[in-house]
């Protein structure tokens, strides 16, 4: 069984006197267990929205989200159904997510079920590679690096199925940003979680994605492996992101940013993916301007 299944998924924001912003506009997508699929776009295109979706914290104006074929609800004031908690997140600022005055064993301890004991979350933390002695410590008493792996001990104390990993590495330096991604992605192989690892990098994607989705404008416009994703984008805009990418040597052009107006607005039927490979899916409008 299929462990996230997004269907259809819409979120939009009204703000009084406001014309109403929609965000994510009808998107559909899968990741099985133990795979890790990367959502990638510029700052703005909804793929942060459509995170916060999957987890209850955006409620849906229409569509669904499935975790192993289970409707997912939003989140409420009351406690989190034990069998939602089945998903769970990763924020990109771990040091807002956890509270600064409880030592971070307390918090870690919160989430595993039957509220487990001291040997649980030390087992934890030693899983994403920190000492059991740090339960001890305070959030402000390590680096940022230590504290995502500390978010991703918590995120794995529930034991999930799913999780949503929002820019997790996007505020660390980049020895430590590929520390932390290889540790979530050899968390979802060795553990069978479904991964939906979102970023802007679309380069360290790369690395640790089997598959990668590129959002733009509330939309997927392409998605399938990553190795057809490099070798031969097909949408406009993936090719504009591949382009952007910094290279080195002296003599490596300066990257252009993708340009980005206004809101592109294209019918359903060109918005539909169509596949073009194998489990290669592209924008029905990307086809036709080719």
């Amino acid at each position: 069984m299929t462990a996230l299944r997004v269907e259809d998924a819409v979120v939009e924001y009204k703000v009084p006197g406001r014309p109403t912003v929609r965000a994510v506009g009808g998107v559909s997508l899968h990741v099985e267990a133990g795979e890790v699929l990367g959502l990638v776009g510029e700052s703005g295109c909804g793929k942060s929205s459509l995170g916060r979706a999957i987890v209850g914290l955006n409620p849906l104006d229409s569509g669904r989200i499935l975790v192993e074929g289970r409707a997912i609800a939003p989140l409420r004031r009351r406690a989190r159904p034990v069998a939602d908690r089945a998903v769970q997140m990763v924020f990109q600022d771990p040091y807002s997510s956890l509270n600064p005055r409880r030592r971070i064993g307390r918090q870690i301890q919160d989430a595993v079920p039957g509220r487990g004991g001291a040997d649980r979350v030390r087992e934890l933390l030693e899983s994403v590679g920190l000492p059991g002695a740090a339960a001890d410590r305070f959030p402000h008493q390590f680096s940022g690096g230590q504290r995502q792996r500390i978010a991703i001990a918590r995120a794995l104390a529930s034991e999930p199925r799913v999780i949503v990993a929002d820019e997790p590495v996007s505020a660390l330096d980049a020895s430590t940003r590929l520390q932390v991604a290889g540790l979530l992605s050899d968390t979802a192989a060795s553990r069978g979680v479904a991964l939906l690892m979102i970023s802007h990098d679309l380069s360290g994607l790369r690395v640790i994605a089997d598959r990668i989705a590129v959002m733009y404008f509330g939309r997927i416009v392409e998605m399938g492996p990553t190795d057809a994703i490099w070798a031969q984008p097909r949408h406009p805009y993936t090719r504009a992101l591949i382009g952007a990418i910094p290279r080195l040597g002296r003599d490596a052009p300066m990257p252009s940013e993708p340009g980005r107006s206004a809101p592109v607005v294209v019918s359903d039927d060109d918005a539909r993916l169509v596949e073009c490979g194998p489990g290669h899916l592209v924008a029905a409008e990307a086809l036709v301007a080719s």
